[in-house]
């Protein structure tokens, strides 16, 4: 059985279906969790009493993951090991009448605060000889979708930003890995239309929709000590909806 180590874990855009699932599925397996949002006072309140129910303390910090000073600040006070950066935003709209600014700020999120938050626990991870990192991506960013070229362009960089700083990293014992999510069944996406959500269940070779468990179960898995030699590659969680699409 594997040993269990308590470390701390970052956990950005917590408050999220899935995010929240990450923060609790890290918490059970007896990290010191810290977990960021952007003026979701209510959702961090929610989530830190979840925990507690449970017995666990997690904590919530206010941080702008676009904004280098704030991260620096976050990892110098906190300096995880375990960092998961699931902070994401999406401005769908056809490339023809997607404005810049939106497009921007899905680069800024999704792209730019994930390379930030790496920056941040690079130097931590290197010194204590161990580290995590779990990029949360989307299967849109392997197949593309109509109307999120922004979105799925964000998402498709984060391939090679792990690629790249897993290699630089390796040797210090910091894997770095993304997981991509497909349709995952959350407050969010139950809120589209039912026609959507079908359509998307009949994508799938399982015959359901994962939840945000089954994504908090696989981030764990690379976060644990049985994670140390996956390094570098995408892990789907998706119930298959492209299976065999990609060699």
């Amino acid at each position: 059985m594997e040993e269990s180590v308590t470390r701390r874990a970052l956990v950005t855009g917590g408050c999220g279906g899935i995010g929240a699932a990450i923060v609790m599925d890290l918490a059970r397996q007896g990290h010191e969790v810290v977990f960021t949002h952007m003026g979701q006072a209510d959702a961090a309140a929610a989530l830190k009493k979840t925990a507690a129910d449970e017995g666990f303390k997690v904590v919530a910090e206010e941080s702008d993951t676009t904004d280098a000073h704030s991260v620096d600040a976050l990892h110098q006070r906190w300096e995880p090991l375990i960092v998961v950066h699931c902070a994401g935003i999406a401005r769908d709209r056809m490339i023809w009448k997607q404005d810049l600014s939106d497009f921007d700020a899905v680069m800024a999120v999704n792209l730019k605060g994930a390379w930030l938050q790496m920056r941040a626990a690079a130097a931590a991870m290197r010194e204590s000889g161990w580290g995590r990192v779990v990029l949360i991506g989307s299967i849109n960013g392997s197949r593309g979708k109509i109307g999120q070229s922004a979105y799925a362009a964000s998402k498709a960089a984060l391939h090679g930003l792990a690629k790249s700083t897993a290699r630089e990293l390796g040797r210090a014992g910091v894997t770095v890995n993304v997981v991509e999510p497909g349709w995952v069944d959350t407050p969010m996406t139950m809120a589209v239309p039912l026609e959507f959500r079908e359509a998307a269940t009949a994508e799938t070779v399982t015959g359901n929709l994962c939840k945000p468990d089954d994504i908090a179960s696989a981030v764990g898995l690379l976060c644990g000590e049985s994670g140390r030699q996956n390094t570098g590659p995408i892990l789907r969680g998706d119930g298959g909806p492209h299976l065999g699409e990609f060699r």
